[in-house]
């Protein structure tokens, strides 16, 4: 999916200002070097027309400063500071439809030395429209990428470091260019462990399994919701290792990220999974979800953070 849109206002160096103004100099470390960390957080437009329902904000603004922490930033946000300004960057934009937010951390130093320390640190958000990543209306095409997973003790792979994408990149492409939607990433162990950029789930006779954080994969906000969930709907879950094989005799494969969404899968490397057809413990945690996401449901309604972008209808 390319992007060539965003919404008029961005965060920049402690204001909001017009995006086309949120510039920064070819010379800025983390262009070279990758000392970034990013937080990709969807807001759906509400039933009623009126309210972007932001998921987990809170949850995603934690993770973004876990994030930073990592890259030994030295941040003047919290938790709540980073959420108010998201809210606040919501109600200028006031979008009409589904939206994208994007908060940057990064090393703003024009600076030749890759180094963490004695740096500039900045916050930025954009936001823009987004409809689905994947094609969620059918099953995706994935094959195993012969690209590893980069390794925990290599580059973190709990935090979103903008220079690790790299590895997503190269096994998007790959799977790309074999005809696929997506690729699976095996770690360094040639154990299953995520998506080009989401996390993932199979099914085995009833029990949703996942990959445990162990595993070098993004500890994902989406992932945890979802385990939440099967829990409350009394589907049993395991975090586990799991193997290649395992792939092609699952009864039921997806992927979730705030990209992703929920997104099933219908062939690994041309295998077809389970019947072939929308799976039916997806597609309850998924209804669960998006009941949550619309406003049509208040059973997750701490993971909603609802901001009024228009007027209320008069009533007729």
């Amino acid at each position: 999916m390319v992007f060539d849109t965003t919404l008029e206002f961005a965060y920049f160096r402690g204001e909001i200002v017009p995006f086309s103004e949120a510039n920064i100099s070819i010379g800025t470390h983390a262009l070279h070097y990758g000392t970034g960390a990013f937080a990709g957080i969807r807001g759906y437009l509400d039933d009623d027309g009126e309210t972007i329902n932001i998921f987990r904000l809170r949850d995603h603004a934690a993770r973004l400063l876990r994030s930073a922490k990592l890259l030994r930033m030295t941040l003047p946000h919290s938790v709540e500071t980073v959420a108010e300004t998201m809210i606040e960057l919501t109600r200028r934009n006031a979008p009409t439809g589904d939206v994208y937010f994007r908060p940057l951390v990064y090393k703003a130093s024009v600076q030749l030395t890759p180094r963490l320390l004695g740096l500039d640190d900045e916050l930025a958000v954009f936001m823009l429209p987004m409809g689905d990543y994947l094609d969620t209306t059918r099953g995706q095409k994935v094959i195993v990428s012969s690209w590893t997973r980069v390794s925990d003790n290599a580059i973190p792979s709990r935090g979103k470091l903008t220079g690790a994408y790299i590895n997503s990149a190269f096994a998007k492409d790959e799977a790309e260019e074999h005809g696929a939607d997506d690729a699976i990433m095996l770690n360094e162990m040639g154990k299953v462990a995520e998506g080009s950029a989401c996390n993932l789930f199979i099914v085995r006779d009833g029990v949703l399994i996942t990959p445990p954080v162990t595993g070098d994969i993004l500890e994902g906000i989406t992932r945890r919701s979802v385990l939440t969930v099967a829990a409350d709907l009394g589907i049993p879950a395991e975090q586990r290792a799991i193997d290649r094989s395992e792939l092609y005799l699952a009864d039921e494969a997806f992927f979730c990220g705030t990209g992703a969404q929920i997104a099933w899968i219908e062939t690994i490397d041309g295998r077809t999974i389970g019947e072939g057809t929308p799976p039916p413990v997806a597609g309850k945690i998924g209804a669960e979800l998006f009941d949550a996401f619309r406003g049509r449901s208040g059973r997750y309604g701490e993971w909603i953070t609802k901001v009024a972008v228009r007027e209320p209808a008069p009533a007729r």
